[in-house]
């Protein structure tokens, strides 16, 4: 191995260790603790919210000559609370190409963002087949007004809607939702049932959600509901939508989902709320 390959394994262990120590239990989930030698996180809880071995782990912060996929330091990224920036910088020190969610808000084309825009008044958003979020018009983000400030690593819908008490007051149905987005996303993850990233997903869900577990463990598939959608904006009131799947091109499964009113009232305070913004 080189000498740049020995000097880029130091500094990503530098850099996962000074990332882990800025970080206190309660912010993962973890019961705060008074007893802490060390500043932040342990390695074992690392390694257990990340879902890797904590042998592996320590290695890894050692600077050891181990391989680490990107499936892997996905979980890590998500684990340690990276910003797109800081998952960016930790696949470069590993040695690999700089695919994050990111990148896929990026890779959205022109034109596809330029028909989110235009579908204003109505909500619009991209979506890939996990969930995340990739694009969205400013109507749709009036209904979470914080989203913009979500790192785009966690602009994940079925991530937001179990975690994030903004995104789940402003989902009227949230039973009905929420279950109808479980078995949609177990049926689609058997087709990328050999990518970690999407077990990842599930097993941080289970560690916050009971909620979640218990959907998950109900074992539905598919859709459960019709393509209604009510949505609680936070100053206009409760609007009622059906929502269409767009699928598009550029990606394989990933769709754009317009929301249109359902009936007058909706549709005049919409365009009540598209003028006011």
């Amino acid at each position: 191995m080189s000498n740049n390959g020995d000097l880029r394994r130091r500094e990503l262990g530098a850099f996962l260790r000074s990332r882990r120590e800025r970080l206190r239990p309660e912010q993962v989930g973890l019961p705060p603790s008074r007893r802490r030698r060390t500043p932040g996180l342990r390695r074992e809880e690392v390694a257990q919210l990340a879902g890797v071995g904590v042998t592996w782990y320590t290695w890894l912060e050692q600077a050891r000559t181990i391989n680490a996929s990107s499936e892997v330091l996905d979980a890590i990224a998500r684990t340690l609370h990276f910003d797109s920036h800081e998952h960016a910088h930790l696949f470069t020190l590993a040695g690999l190409p700089t695919s994050t969610i990111a990148n896929e808000c990026d890779r959205v084309p022109l034109e596809v963002r330029t028909l989110v825009e235009q579908l204003e008044p109505y909500p619009a958003a991209v979506l890939n087949p996990r969930w995340d979020l990739l694009a969205f018009n400013r109507v749709n983000a009036s209904f979470f007004p914080h989203l913009a400030s979500i790192p785009v690593e966690e602009r994940n819908c079925l991530w937001l809607a179990f975690t994030d008490p903004e995104w789940r007051s402003a989902m009227v149905d949230w039973d009905g939702s929420v279950a109808r987005m479980v078995a949609e996303y177990r049926a689609t993850m058997a087709e990328h049932i050999d990518d970690p990233a999407w077990q990842v997903l599930v097993d941080r869900l289970h560690r916050v959600s009971p909620e979640f577990t218990a959907l998950w463990e109900r074992h539905d598939i598919g859709r459960l509901m019709g393509n209604s959608k009510d949505l609680l904006h936070p100053t206009a009131g409760v609007f009622r939508f059906v929502y269409t799947n767009l699928w598009l091109d550029h990606r394989p499964n990933s769709r754009m989902v317009v929301l249109t009113p359902s009936d007058d009232e909706t549709l005049a305070k919409l365009q009540d709320l598209y003028r006011s913004l």
